[in-house]
């Protein structure tokens, strides 16, 4: 799982929101607060100031006024010792220096809060405020480097508030002096610098406990906001069986609640399309039918195990290829043919050792609009069917030469009779004769075609029986040994133990005439047929087996002689009267009793029929 840096990530980005947005708001608040606050302790210091300034000047006009008009005495003493007198009165810690200007800028009276200053009495002052005052502009105020103490490092002293008043006589109201006042300001802007400093502190530790907060405050929004991204992710992997926990019922919360229940509605989507999935897997793993499907542009992108299997091909391999050159019709059809075609597309790979044909049905994927999205092709193995087929054309062509042949021989002997040569007594009789035979060749022939009908029919029976094989055997062995024509031996090798198997005595009877009867037509004079039974109690069967001596069967003939109407020299077989049905009779009769039937042969020196019967061992005993 991809993780997200922490600088990155959205919990950093709510707690520097948050913090940033604190400290504008604080700076806001701070330099609003500040300026306000400034302001105000100037005001107020100013006017402090000023209130004092009044009565000083109205006693200081009065004494001017006094001396100006020679009303002082000699007991009121000299003007600048009752002027220092009066300015005493203005002792503060805020003033640090009081001067009284007469009107021709000569100071008449001083007071300084510093002792060490020199006495500056009688010195004629040059201050611009001062003349402004002298000159009747007014009052006037400065604020400016106190030069006096500027190497000190007193930072009280840094600045000074001036202030000039003028003093307007009472007797005739013009200019008589002017009052200038240092005052000690730097006090107010020092006091300004500790609270500023406080406000920063107290700033510092609000972001400090505000980004605290802003941290525990993001987690209730960026956990579950966390916990549905890490959902996500497994969602994204295909898993859902994880839950998002819900922290509260706020917005956050309802979308924690939404995305739980959208992870169960897509994990039942999940649950139904991989069942559907599935069952289609299923359906197209387990079809005896193969299919394809391609994409709009004729390229494989599905095909299943058995189609597969039919073309011989791995899945891997024609993936993207294209469908005409999968099924080797490049030639013939087009990928636009294949669109339009309606019937079958018959696909033969046979080879000459190999019978081998498929044919293929076309279905169109048609989205609703009409847009063909691609092609699906369904193949379906008619090798057997086509042989069926062939079979059935055989043997019917068979039948026909089979009954074809007596019917013509019939006909030209009673066309011969009917023109006059029943009247020859030597020539009617060998005539009828044939005719007869000829009778009978086709009653077998039909009785053959009968019995193999009736065993095709899916209502055929078996009347079965426990015997005793071995007797059962020795019998049919002897009726033909004793009833043979030719000069032919006959020798048996059969247990001497009791061999009891279930089988319908009528049918085995008629599989051991077709199986005699054949080794006796094809042996040689002077020959010998060989009868063995075998028990095989480890495969529960008994093995039966007839060989003659004849002339043998070619080893590529041999698979054959089971079916029917097959002769492998079939003038010998008409003349020996045979329909080329009893080893396909005998074939379906050993087959219904669960047995198995086959042949073994070297030319020119014999064959051998084999045949084996079910055998259960535990039966013996109940027939002992």
């Amino acid at each position: 799982m991809r993780k997200v840096g922490f600088f990155r990530s959205i919990h950093l980005k709510f707690v520097l929101i948050y913090v940033l947005l604190i400290a504008l708001a604080m700076q806001i608040i701070g330099v609003y607060f500040v300026r306000e606050l400034e302001e105000t302790l100037v005001t107020n210091f100013t006017e402090s100031i000023i209130d004092r300034l009044g009565p000083l000047e109205y006693s200081v006009i009065e004494e001017l006024d006094a001396d100006i008009q020679g009303n002082r005495t000699e007991e009121d003493g000299p003007l600048a010792s009752t002027i220092e007198v009066l300015l005493r009165g203005l002792d503060s810690d805020d003033i640090n220096e009081v001067r009284v200007v007469d009107a021709r800028s000569r100071i008449i009276g001083a007071w300084s809060s510093d002792e060490n200053n020199e006495p500056v009495i009688g010195q004629r002052m040059t201050d611009s405020l001062v003349q402004e005052a002298l000159d009747g502009v007014g009052a006037g105020t400065e604020i400016k480097p106190n030069q006096t103490f500027v190497d000190q490092d007193d930072p009280d002293l840094g600045r000074i508030w001036v202030v000039t008043s003028p003093l307007i006589s009472n007797v005739n109201g013009e200019v008589i002096g002017s009052v200038y006042i240092e005052s000690k300001v730097e006090k107010v802007y020092t006091q300004m610098n500790d609270i500023n400093s406080i406000l920063a502190g107290g700033t510092a530790i609000s972001l400090v406990i505000t980004a605290i907060l802003g941290v525990l405050l993001a987690q209730t929004i960026t956990r579950p906001i966390s916990e549905m991204r890490k959902q996500a992710l497994a969602m994204s992997k295909g898993n859902f069986s994880r839950k998002v926990k819900v922290y509260g019922y706020d917005e956050i919360g309802q979308l924690a609640i939404t995305f739980n229940n959208l992870t169960k509605r897509l994990q039942e989507a999940q649950a139904t399309t991989e069942g559907e999935r599935r069952k289609l897997s299923s359906v197209l793993s387990f079809m005896t039918d193969g299919v394809i499907a391609t994409d709009r542009r004729g390229r494989v992108i599905l095909i299943n195990d058995p189609a597969a299997g039919l073309l011989n091909v791995s899945r891997e391999t024609v993936l993207s290829q294209s469908i005409t050159d999968l099924l080797g019709v490049e030639e013939e059809f087009t990928f636009d043919d294949l669109l339009n075609q309606k019937d079958s597309v018959i696909l033969n790979f046979s080879t000459p050792g190999r019978p081998y044909v498929l044919r293929a049905n076309f279905s169109i994927i048609q989205k609703e609009t009409g847009f063909v999205n691609g092609l699906i092709a369904v193949l379906h193995d008619i090798t057997e069917q086509e042989k069926i087929d062939a079979e059935r054309r055989e043997f019917v062509a068979n039948v026909s030469h089979e009954l074809r042949t007596p019917l013509t021989t019939m006909r030209s002997y009673l066309e011969a009779l009917a023109e006059g040569a029943w009247e020859d007594k030597e020539i009617a009789p060998q005539f009828l004769n044939v005719t007869q035979t000829e009778t009978e060749r086709m009653i077998r022939l039909v009785n053959d075609l009968l019995q193999l009908s009736k065993m095709d029919s899916r209502d055929y029976r078996l009347n079965k029986d426990w015997v005793n094989f071995i007797d059962f055997f020795q019998r049919i062995i002897d009726r033909f040994e004793m009833g043979r024509s030719q000069n032919v031996t006959f020798k048996t090798k059969l247990p001497n133990e009791l061999l009891y198997v279930e089988i319908d005595t009528d049918k085995m009877t008629q599989v051991l005439d077709n199986i005699i009867s054949n080794a006796l037509k094809y042996s040689p004079d002077g020959g010998q047929l060989r009868f063995k039974v075998e028990k095989k109690e480890r495969e529960k069967e008994i093995v039966v087996s007839v060989a003659d001596q004849g002339m043998g069967i070619p080893r590529e003939n041999v698979k054959n002689i089971f079916e029917r109407f097959y002769r492998v020299d079939k003038a010998r077989t008409r003349q020996l009267g045979g329909t080329g049905l009893g080893l396909a009779i005998a074939k379906e009769m050993i087959t219904a009793h669960g047995g198995r039937i086959w042949a073994s042969s070297v030319e020119g020196r014999g064959t051998t029929i084999y045949f084996t019967l079910p055998y259960d061992p535990t039966n013996e005993d109940e027939w002992s």
